[in-house]
């Protein structure tokens, strides 16, 4: 093999490593961009255009469990939009998500506080109020296993709940 030659297949192979070492880093930018303080924020407040760059964070970001929190999230979006259409159309995209997450893992207590959240507040008319009580049992006798950020959403959440009522546990 000539020297030129060589020299031409080393500068292809820098590129190529630099290229790789830059989808790399970029791959850990984007796991480290879901918050779950944010997304907790996101699920108490009424501003759609925090939900909605939460949801874009959750939708970039490489995390086990993205199907739950962009299922809870698109559901509380789904209230926060107008027409009752929409609205109906983007509750079950985001219901279809939490529950096949819920599926895979049904012992998740992350999951179920989520969706205990999103029954609590669903309006009647979706009937979407199945598995309050399990799911508030879940969540009580879960409670210690879980992170510290999503205790802090529990004890809030707790606070204005019906169902929950973490000292029942």
């Amino acid at each position: 093999m000539k020297p030129d030659s060589m020299k031409k297949i080393l500068k292809i192979s820098a590129l190529f490593g630099l290229i790789f070492l830059a989808f790399c880093v970029h791959g850990q930018d984007k796991q480290s961009t879901f918050d779950r303080d944010s997304f907790y924020k996101a699920m108490q407040i009424n501003k759609i255009d925090f939900v909605n760059d939460v949801l874009n964070q959750i939708r970039d970001a490489a995390i086990v469990g993205k199907e739950a929190f962009e299922g809870a999230l698109t559901m509380k979006k789904a209230g926060l939009s107008s027409g009752a259409s929409k609205k109906l159309k983007i509750f079950k995209s985001g219901h279809q998500k939490l529950e096949e997450a819920i599926q895979k893992d049904p012992s998740n207590v992350e999951y179920r506080f989520l969706r205990l959240m999103i029954q609590e507040n669903a309006p009647k008319v979706l009937g979407y109020k199945n598995e309050l009580e399990k799911d508030s049992e879940v969540v009580r006798k879960g409670y210690k296993t879980l992170p510290e950020p999503v205790k802090q959403a529990v004890i809030d959440y707790n606070k204005k709940s019906k169902v929950l009522k973490l000292q029942d546990s």
